[in-house]
């Protein structure tokens, strides 16, 4: 092999250089670009205690209440897809962001980005969609702002929103509370919305139909704290999927977490479809699912209430916090052996959400 340095600058690959110079599609994917761009920018130029705990939402003390508080940005292609849309996703992440903090939003705000040569329509279908979710989840819309830029510089229709709920007494949802021995719940099948999105998008016909699982969690998550308040942390796995949460809490717990990979409940068409796009279901985003960790002693009836649920009956105990190898997942598989189920570098589909 020749000595000679090489010159990779003209080089492209779908998990970029870690040391990039410049803004990639990964950056926005949920991985370990999206935790690097935070750490090393955004972090060191706010500060703050409340920002620090980078969780779904942060909890804050204003005026003796506990607050959770949330923003997202909403950049889905297509506008629409099987089984909701940009719209319907607008509020249900941002409500669900705020669920994970044990919260039931109150009231969301919503900025519009819109591109000059939209339809008008197609926008009043996007607010319809939004108006209509909110009234399901039980939140206002209390405020908002519109924007648009030229032509050729968006894509339709971009939108923010930002929210706001209660923290119920002696509820207290964070990572640093994970300690082994705690179960780990999924709450349903995982895949469906990146999937719904690849089927669209790319024009693909699976012998199934794959519907996103785009819903709010607030229900959910009230069932779950009405059997106790100490579940220890709750995250909802969209971009980046199970693998990117699961990894997330190892880091900040600062524990390992081992699942059965078997146990992980992944629809056949799914699998069949990810087979077929080369993609791994653990890292595809879900918009309607959340993974809890909860003490050993709740997790039976934590999980019965779950399944009672209309988002939870398809709830599994996937796996447990551990006290070995921290801040890493390791999967068992079918075969016996064990994998490492790392966090993504990149992103396997943009614009997802």
């Amino acid at each position: 092999m020749s000595d000679t340095a090489l010159d990779v600058t003209g080089w492209t690959c779908p998990a970029p250089l870690r040391d990039h110079p410049r803004v990639v599609m990964g950056h926005g994917g949920g991985g370990a670009l999206s935790a690097e761009l935070v750490r090393h920018v955004f972090a060191p130029a706010f500060g703050g205690e409340a920002l620090a705990q980078l969780g779904d939402s942060a909890a804050i003390t204003l005026g003796g209440a506990r607050l959770a508080f949330s923003t997202d940005s909403y950049v889905v292609r297509p506008l629409f897809f099987p089984g909701g849309g940009i719209g319907d996703l607008a509020v249900n992440g941002t409500v669900n962001d705020l669920a994970m903090s044990g919260a039931r939003a109150a009231y969301l705000s919503c900025g519009f980005i819109l591109e000059e040569g939209v339809e008008v329509a197609t926008v009043a279908r996007v607010a319809e969609a939004m108006g209509a979710a909110a009234r399901v989840a039980g939140v206002e819309i209390a405020t908002g702002d519109t924007k648009v830029v030229e032509a050729g510089h968006g894509d339709g229709v971009y939108i923010n929103t930002a929210g706001i709920g209660l923290i119920p007494q002696g509820v207290d949802l964070r990572p640093q509370r994970v300690v082994p021995g705690d179960v780990v719940i999924v709450s349903g099948e995982i895949g469906l919305h990146g999937v719904a999105i690849m089927s669209v998008r790319e024009g693909l016909g699976f012998e199934a139909d794959i519907v996103s699982d785009c819903a709010p969690l607030g229900g959910l998550v009230e069932t779950m704290l009405a059997v106790t308040p100490d579940l220890h942390v709750l995250r909802d796995p969209t971009r980046g999927g199970l693998a990117a949460a699961l990894n997330e809490i190892a880091a900040a717990s600062d524990t390992g977490v081992v699942i059965s990979e078997g146990r992980v409940p992944v629809p056949e068409p799914v699998a069949n479809a990810c087979a077929i796009l080369g993609l791994d279901p653990f890292y595809v985003a879900n918009e309607g699912k959340l993974v809890a960790f909860v003490p050993r002693e709740h997790a039976d009836a934590v999980l019965d209430a779950m399944r009672a649920h209309p988002l939870g009956r398809h709830a599994t105990v996937i796996g447990e916090a551990v006290e070995a190898h921290p801040g890493l997942v390791v999967a068992r598989t079918g075969l016996g052996g064990t994998r490492v189920v790392d966090l993504p570098i990149g992103e396997q589909l943009p614009r997802i959400c």
